[in-house]
């Protein structure tokens, strides 16, 4: 649905599947939920726009130290100057999305989004619109011991779940659980965690629900600071936590994300390449 019609499609449900309260809430705006999720469980605009700072100060520093160099290809690419018209090539080597210098003061002077819904996301503790396109090689071991590709990692598995999709945001807090469950793990257990930033309200919301060592998730910040282009982020995640586990050599790395009309999905991946 979203890959159709983006925050929100031109024409709803049939009427009578609007019938059912779930099905039309799954017509509310992305901005919507997210200040239900804030009203719900009282996240504060205080408490979003300090989690938002951490992201963006987190990604500045790893754009300076270079943690994300051995996860970006360069592109070569014709622009347009917007004010004078003028075409020129560049080569992007690093993403433009990350504001270096944002601070909790900064953010907290900007208005709110979603007027309509509520008061507490803003265009500075919520994901930015960006474009952007990721990529992982998936295949059998054998498959790669025979084409003679190095092994970076093991796909373990993942676990999907649903909930009310007014409160999407949530998802991560439902889809983590069940997959520690079905390996027989906890927390304790997971290296690295990148759990998608859609908005601070439902990051802030996991990591207080599930006691998420914040010191292990996101370490490079999070879509607030790097933006969240859909059918991309999931495998951004992928290649950078598994750049992050080999930075730290570390092993086992978690993603999860929520995903609009009322959905959680949480992955497990070994890294190998110690």
């Amino acid at each position: 649905m979203m890959s159709a019609g983006g925050d929100r499609l031109a024409s709803p449900f049939h009427e009578e599947i609007l019938q059912s309260q779930d099905a039309a809430d799954c017509m509310q705006p992305m901005g919507q939920t997210s200040e239900n999720v804030g009203k719900d469980f009282e996240i504060s605009r205080e408490a979003q726009d300090r989690f938002a700072a951490e992201s963006y100060q987190r990604a500045e520093r790893a754009q300076k130290e270079g943690w994300f160099d051995d996860e970006i290809v360069p592109i070569t690419t014709k622009v347009i100057d917007p004010k004078s018209g003028e075409e020129r090539q560049v080569t992007f080597t690093k993403d433009e999305g990350p504001r270096w210098g944002t601070t909790f003061e900064s953010l907290s002077k900007v208005r709110p989004a979603f007027p309509d819904y509520g008061d507490r996301s803003t265009g500075g503790n919520s994901s930015q619109v960006t474009d952007g396109a990721a990529a992982v090689l998936l295949m059998k071991r054998s498959t790669a011991l025979k084409m003679n590709q190095p092994i970076l990692a093991k796909y373990v598995g993942a676990t999907v779940v649903g909930l009310s999709p007014r409160i999407m945001g949530i998802g991560p807090s439902l889809a983590i659980p069940k997959l520690l469950g079905k390996y027989g793990l906890t927390l304790q257990d997971i290296d690295i965690i990148e759990l998608n930033e859609a908005f601070a309200s439902m990051a802030v919301y996991c990591i207080n629900a599930l006691g998420i060592d914040a010191s292990k998730m996101n370490v490079r910040g999070g879509a607030i600071a790097l933006g969240h282009p859909l059918g991309a982020t999931g495998t951004r995640q992928i290649c950078t936590g598994l750049s992050e586990c080999r930075r730290q050599k570390k092993r086992i790395l978690l993603t999860s994300m929520c995903v609009g009309t009322g959905q959680g999905m949480a992955g497990l991946f070994v890294n190998e390449a110690l």
